[in-house]
C-alpha cells in the first residue's frame, strides 16, 4: 500500500480546511516545498498535493507546484479544481506525475474519455468526494453513486480513484476502511483512501483490506504518529 502525505496549499501556505467551508482553516508553520522535500527525504515515495485556491476559485498554484515538482524527490499526486482537459493538462505541465479530476469533469463534454485522451489514463486519477456513497457534481443537486462514477473511469482507462469521506476528512475520527475496499470490489480499480485517518493501527487496517494505498494529512501535521511509523504500517 503506497503512502500519500498531503499538503493542502493556499496563498502559498500549508492550511488544513474543510473544502465546504472556505472561510475556516488552520495555518501550519511549514513552507510547502520544505515540507514536501522533508517527506521526500523521510522515505516517501508520493506527496499528495491539493491547490486549495483553484478548489475556491481564487487562482492557483501552479507556479508553486512546478518549483514543488522540479525540486522534490518524490513523485507527486496534485489536484483541485480540475474539472476538464485543458485544466489537466496544464497540472501535468507542472511536472506532476499524475493529476487528480473532480468528478465534475464527467459532465463536460466527451466526459473523462476526453480526460484521458489528452492527459494519457496512466497519469490521472479520478477524485470522488462521497458522502454515504453519493458523490456531488457541481454547485447544483447533481449527485452519482461513487461506484457508477468508478467504473466509468474505468471505462475511460483510468484505474485510480481517490474516495474522500468527506463526513470524515480532517476530523481524525476513522477510515472508511469498508467503503473502500467494496468499492474496489465493484469497480474493479485501485482505490487510494482520504479523510479520517488518525492511527497507524487504521493505517494497518487499510494495509490488510487490500486498498491501493492511503492520504495522509492531519495525523503527520499534529504529530499523531511519524512518517517513518506510517510507512512502516504500510508496507
Amino acid at each position: 500500500m503506497d503512502l500519500y502525505p498531503a499538503i493542502d496549499v493556499r496563498a502559498g501556505r500549508v492550511v488544513r480546511m474543510r473544502r465546504d467551508d472556505p472561510h475556516a482553516e488552520v495555518a501550519y508553520p511549514h513552507d510547502p516545498i520544505a515540507l514536501a522535500e522533508r517527506y521526500a527525504r523521510e522515505g516517501a515515495r508520493w506527496v499528495h498535493v491539493v491547490d486549495l485556491d483553484r478548489v475556491f476559485g481564487f487562482g492557483d498554484q501552479r507556479a508553486l507546484l512546478a518549483d514543488l515538482a522540479r525540486r522534490v524527490a518524490a513523485h507527486v499526486q496534485a489536484g483541485g479544481g480540475v474539472t476538464d482537459a485543458a485544466a489537466a493538462g496544464a497540472v501535468l505541465d507542472c511536472g506532476v506525475r499524475r493529476v487528480i479530476v473532480h468528478a465534475k469533469a464527467t459532465l463536460a463534454a466527451g466526459g473523462l474519455a476526453a480526460v484521458a485522451q489528452r492527459c494519457g489514463s496512466g497519469r490521472l486519477a479520478l477524485a470522488l468526494d462521497a458522502r454515504q456513497g453519493m458523490v456531488g457534481l457541481g454547485d447544483g443537486a447533481a449527485v452519482r453513486p461513487a461506484a457508477d462514477l468508478a467504473r466509468e473511469a474505468a471505462a475511460a482507462g483510468i484505474g485510480t480513484v481517490i474516495l474522500t469521506d468527506l463526513s470524515r476528512e480532517g476530523g481524525l475520527g476513522g477510515a472508511d476502511v469498508a467503503g473502500a475496499t467494496r468499492l474496489a470490489c465493484d469497480a474493479a480499480v485501485d482505490v487510494i483512501v482520504s479523510g479520517g485517518v488518525g492511527s497507524l493501527e487504521e493505517l494497518s487496517a487499510l494495509r490488510d483490506a487490500g486498498v491501493a494505498g492511503v492520504v495522509v494529512g492531519r495525523a503527520l501535521l499534529d504529530g499523531r504518529f511519524t512518517l517513518a511509523e506510517a510507512l512502516a504500517c504500510s508496507s
